[in-house]
C-alpha cells in the first residue's frame, strides 16, 4: 500500500492586518470605481504554496479567481459541460475521446490550437508528482488537426470529460512550459482574468483579459490578499478592505450583515480518519467503539453552530443522487471496550473548526473510555507526520468531487490499498473490489449505484467516520453581484462578477 501523497505543499498564517488592501503607485488608480468597471478586493484563506503551479492546489486558486481553465468544466449538477472544447465524442469503446475546440485565445496573444491543447495535457500527464485528477491514468493526447484533439487512455475511462475539469488540467499558451517541467502562468491562460503581478505568497494582482471568448469581464481585475486567520478576513469585509472573504468562520458570521453571508452546500466532509496500519486502531472493535461514541450532532451544532449537517455518510446534500440510492453498511465489527487505551488525534489550524471539533471529539472518547491526546498544528506543520501515519487518528476536510466530479476517482483515491490519498491506510480486498467494479461502470446512474456500494463497504470497516457535511460560508459585500460560490469549490470570480 502506498503512502498518500502530498496534497498541500504548505499553508501560511498571516497575522491580522489592517490596511490590507490599500493600494499605492499604479495601483491605487486601478482600485478606484470608474465607468470600465471596479477592480473587486478578494481575500483568500489558503495562500499559493507551489507558486502557481496548476499540478497541486494552486489550481483551485487559478480557478476561483477566473484566470485558468480546461477542455471542460461542471455545471451545477456534476456533470461536465463545455469550456475550451465546444463538443466531444468517445471512440475505441472509451478508450479515446475527440475533443473539438471553441475559437479562443490565449492571454499572451496566440491562438488556442489542437497542438497547444495537446502539449499542454501531455506536459500534466508527466508531472511528478501527477496532478491528483491523473491518479491511475495514464494519458496521451495529440492533434488530429487544428480544431480538434485525440485523448487516450490505457484502459476505457468513460469519465474523461468530467475528469478533464479539474483545474489542474488547465491550458496554458506554449511558452508557459518550460524543459524542467514548471509552469509559468503569468499571463499565459485563457480564463477572463489575468494574473499579472505575484506578491510571493501575500498578494496577487489579476487584470481583465479582454479579448475572453466567453466575453468581456465587467470588473476590470482583481486584487487578491491571501489571508490564513479567519478573524482578519472578516475584518477586511466588515472595514470595506475587501468586497469578498472567502471561507468564514462559523464565529465571525453573527459579527456581520446578514445581508453580506452567503452560504451553500458543499461536496466537503469533516470526518475523523482511523488509521487501520498501526496504532490502536488496528483493532476492528476499537474503531466500532470510536464510532458509537462520537455524536456528531453536537459537532454540527457545537462546532459549526449549525453551518453543518450531521453526517449521512461519504456524500452528502450537496450531491442529492446519493440520497435515495444510499446502501447500509453491513459486517462491521462489534464494538470491544477501549479500557484507556491510549490514541493521539491530530487536526490542523488553518480551518478554524477542525480544532474544536478535535475537542468534541476527545471529551466523547474520553467518556467511552479511551485517553486522548490532541495534537494541532498548521497544516505545513502536520503534514509530513500525518503522511506518515503517526497518528491514531486525523480530523480533516474533503471535497468529496473536487478532483474529478466523479464519486468513484475519490473513493479509488481516498479507500483502496493503492490509493494515494488513504488518510486511513485502509487496504481492504473487498473495498478493493467493489470500487474496481464501480469504475468499470460507464453509465452515471451505473456509477452511482456502484459507488454508494462501495461506500457502504467503506463504512462498514469504520476506518473512516464522516461527522458532517459542511456550509461554505462567504462573505461578499451588497455592492457585489454575480459572485460565483460553488458546491465544487472550483468558482468564486466569473465574468458577471462586479461592484
Amino acid at each position: 500500500m502506498r503512502t498518500p501523497r502530498r496534497l498541500i505543499a504548505g499553508l501560511f498564517v498571516l497575522p491580522l492586518l489592517s490596511g490590507c488592501f490599500a493600494s499605492s503607485g499604479a495601483d491605487a488608480s486601478a482600485d478606484s470605481r470608474s465607468g470600465d468597471g471596479a477592480r473587486l478586493r478578494v481575500a483568500l484563506p489558503f495562500a499559493p504554496t507551489e507558486n502557481y503551479s496548476p499540478y497541486g492546489q494552486d489550481a483551485m486558486l487559478l480557478s476561483r479567481l477566473g484566470v485558468a481553465e480546461g477542455l471542460t468544466k461542471l455545471d451545477a449538477n456534476g456533470t461536465a459541460v463545455p469550456a475550451l472544447a465546444e463538443s466531444w465524442s468517445s471512440q475505441n469503446g472509451g478508450r479515446s475521446w475527440v475533443f473539438t475546440l471553441r475559437d479562443a485565445r490565449f492571454q499572451d496573444g496566440g491562438t488556442v490550437t489542437a497542438q497547444a491543447v495537446a502539449a499542454a495535457l501531455t506536459a500534466a500527464g508527466k508531472a511528478d508528482p501527477a496532478p491528483s485528477a491523473l491518479s491511475g491514468v495514464k494519458l496521451t493526447a495529440a492533434a488530429q488537426d487544428d480544431k480538434r484533439v485525440r485523448v487516450s487512455t490505457a484502459e476505457a475511462d468513460p469519465v474523461l470529460p468530467l475528469r478533464l475539469s479539474n483545474p489542474s488540467l488547465a491550458v496554458f499558451a506554449p511558452k508557459a512550459y518550460d524543459k524542467k517541467g514548471t509552469v509559468n502562468v503569468v499571463g499565459t491562460a485563457t480564463g477572463p482574468f489575468e494574473l499579472t503581478r505575484i506578491d510571493g505568497d501575500t498578494a496577487a494582482t489579476l487584470n481583465r483579459f479582454d479579448d475572453y471568448w466567453g466575453g468581456r469581464a465587467q470588473a476590470s481585475g482583481i486584487t487578491a490578499r491571501f489571508i490564513s486567520d479567519g478573524t482578519a478576513r472578516a475584518n477586511a469585509l466588515r472595514t470595506g478592505e475587501a468586497d469578498i472573504a472567502e471561507s468564514l468562520p462559523v464565529a465571525q458570521v453573527a459579527s456581520l450583515d446578514k445581508d453580506e453571508i452567503h452560504e451553500v452546500d458543499t461536496a466537503r466532509n469533516t470526518s475523523l480518519y482511523l488509521n487501520t496500519k498501526s496504532g490502536a486502531f488496528t483493532d476492528a472493535g476499537l474503531r466500532a467503539a470510536a464510532r458509537e461514541a462520537i455524536g456528531t450532532s453536537v459537532i454540527a451544532k457545537g462546532a459549526y453552530e449549525g453551518y453543518a449537517v450531521p453526517a449521512q455518510g461519504l456524500f452528502g446534500p450537496a450531491l442529492p443522487w446519493a440520497a435515495g440510492k444510499r446502501v447500509e453498511p453491513a459486517g462491521r465489527a462489534r464494538a470491544t471496550g477501549p479500557d484507556g487505551e491510549r490514541i493521539t488525534i491530530a487536526a490542523y489550524s488553518d480551518r478554524p473548526e477542525l480544532p474544536e471539533v478535535a475537542q468534541i471529539l476527545q471529551q466523547q472518547l474520553q467518556k467511552a473510555g479511551f485517553e486522548v491526546k490532541l495534537e494541532v498544528r498548521t497544516y505545513a506543520r502536520l503534514e509530513g507526520d500525518m503522511m506518515a501515519g503517526k497518528f491514531d487518528a486525523v480530523v480533516y476536510g474533503r471535497n468529496m468531487m473536487l478532483d474529478t466530479g466523479d464519486p468513484v476517482t475519490v473513493l479509488a483515491s481516498d479507500y483502496t490499498c493503492d490509493g494515494s490519498n488513504n488518510l486511513s491506510f485502509l487496504c481492504d480486498g473487498n473495498v478493493d473490489k467493489l470500487v474496481a467494479a464501480a469504475q468499470a461502470e460507464s453509465g452515471t446512474a451505473e456509477r452511482q449505484d456502484a459507488a454508494l456500494k462501495a461506500e457502504a463497504a467503506i463504512l462498514g470497516t469504520d476506518a473512516v467516520i464522516p461527522l458532517v457535511h459542511l456550509k461554505l460560508v462567504a462573505g461578499i459585500a451588497t455592492s457585489v453581484q454575480g459572485a460565483l460560490p460553488d458546491p465544487y469549490e472550483r468558482t468564486l470570480i466569473g465574468t458577471g462578477t462586479r461592484r
